[in-house]
Parts: C-alpha cells; sequence; structure tokens
C-alpha cells in the first residue's frame, strides 16, 4: 500500500503544478491580449510556453510595436515574432528642401556639429559620454523615473533610433540588493529596463531593437544614485 500511496501523491502533485503552470500562461495570454487590443493590434495571436511569449499572424509593419508591448506585460520574461515578420522600421527621413541657399549666407561663430557614429564601437563610445554626463537615474526604490532621468532617455533617443538597424541594445536595470532580497532587487531592476524603453519607443525606437535585462549589484550601500540607474549595450544583430 505505500508505493501506491506514493504514486498517487506524486500524480496529484504534478497535476496541482501542470494546473498553476496552465493558469499563469491564460493570465499572460489573456493580458497580452488586451494590452494589443487596446493599441488597435488585432490582427494576430500570443501563445505562451511558461512565460515566454510566440506572436503569430501580425503583419510585418506591426509585428516590431506588437513585440514591445508584449514584452511589456507584467510577468512575460521574452516575446518573439514567427512567420517571418521583418523589423520595424523608422520613417525616412523627408527630403532635402530644393530651395537654393542665399548668395550671401551669415557668417558662422561656430563649425557644425559632427556627423552621428554609424559604428558599434562609435556608438557606444557617444552612448557611455551622454550617460556619463547625464545619467537616467530613478527614485528611490521604484521604477519611476527622475525628471533628469526621463530627460537624459529622450536625449539618448535620436542615436539609437538614427543608428544602423544590423545593431540593437541591452537596457540593463541597476539595482543594490535591499531588503526584499536579490530577487526582489532583480524584479525592481528589469522594471526600470522595461521603462527606458516603453519611453524609447514612444521616442520611434523600434521595439525589436530594445532588449530589457536585470542585473542587481548585490550592494549593500543602501541604493545610492550609481545603483539606480540604467546602462545602455550595442550589439551587433
Amino acid at each position: 500500500m505505500i508505493p501506491v500511496a506514493v504514486v498517487v501523491t506524486a500524480l496529484l502533485a504534478g497535476l496541482v503544478t501542470w494546473l498553476q503552470g496552465s493558469g499563469i500562461q491564460d493570465d499572460l495570454a489573456a493580458r497580452s491580449r488586451s494590452a494589443l487590443d487596446a493599441a488597435g493590434l488585432r490582427g494576430g495571436e500570443v501563445k505562451f510556453s511558461g512565460r515566454q511569449a510566440t506572436l503569430e499572424g501580425f503583419p510585418a509593419e506591426e509585428a516590431g510595436r506588437a513585440l514591445g508591448i508584449v514584452q511589456g506585460v507584467e510577468g512575460v520574461e521574452s516575446a518573439q515574432a514567427s512567420g517571418g515578420a521583418g523589423p520595424v522600421r523608422s520613417a525616412p527621413a523627408p527630403a532635402p528642401s530644393t530651395t537654393p541657399p542665399p548668395s550671401s549666407p551669415p557668417p558662422s561663430s561656430s563649425a557644425p556639429p559632427p556627423a552621428p557614429p554609424t559604428d558599434r564601437d562609435g556608438i557606444q563610445a557617444e552612448l557611455d559620454r551622454k550617460l556619463a554626463a547625464a545619467p537616467i537615474t530613478f527614485e528611490p526604490d521604484t521604477a519611476q523615473l527622475t525628471d533628469q532621468g526621463e530627460q537624459a532617455a529622450r536625449d539618448l533617443a535620436p542615436l539609437l533610433r538614427d543608428a544602423p538597424d544590423n545593431f540593437r541594445y541591452r537596457v540593463v536595470g541597476r539595482v543594490a540588493d535591499g531588503p526584499g532580497g536579490r530577487s526582489a532587487a532583480l524584479k525592481l531592476s528589469r522594471n526600470r529596463a522595461l521603462t527606458v524603453i516603453r519611453l524609447l519607443i514612444r521616442e520611434d525606437v523600434p521595439p525589436d531593437r530594445l532588449l530589457a535585462v536585470a542585473s542587481a549589484s548585490g550592494s549593500d550601500s543602501g541604493g545610492g544614485d550609481s545603483d539606480r540607474r540604467v546602462e545602455i549595450t550595442v550589439e551587433q544583430r
């Protein structure tokens, strides 16, 4: 009788685990569908395996936006598109004016600004320079940007948006371990990265080029400015 009881207990435990996992997937799918419907994207499906989402049936011009929306749903670990949907690209720059310049332009007191970098090392160096001068910071123990942090993120958007589309960006949230332990720190870290990603998407940075990454420092410093920031790393796709 004892072996039979052990087998029955194991089967019941497996059934409970399966039901819980199915419930999580159904909840994530429902909330993802609601977020897509609210954004006017009703042409595709969202399926889940655990917390990993797969998007199917979205037109190529909507796939990148749909990925960004689903990735931003609380509890979703990652999202990918199937069916060969191509990346969403920024709108082309307007054509230059054909109006001829005046015959005697006023003298300029300063040199024209340098062209933005187009190589990986150049883009990374410019990102690092801008973030060192104006870091993307948050209010303590929250995923809410400070006023200065929000402006710093907006100032980075043109550099990321106009770079060649064969690059993508890892947006890393930095958080010190706090009273909630490492698990809570990692959750806050990811939420900070997602906050910056949502702002960049509103500034027309293609969502399929942005990846949220969580990182807890393990510091006991109490969360100084260096542990309330976001870093961005350029990667080749």
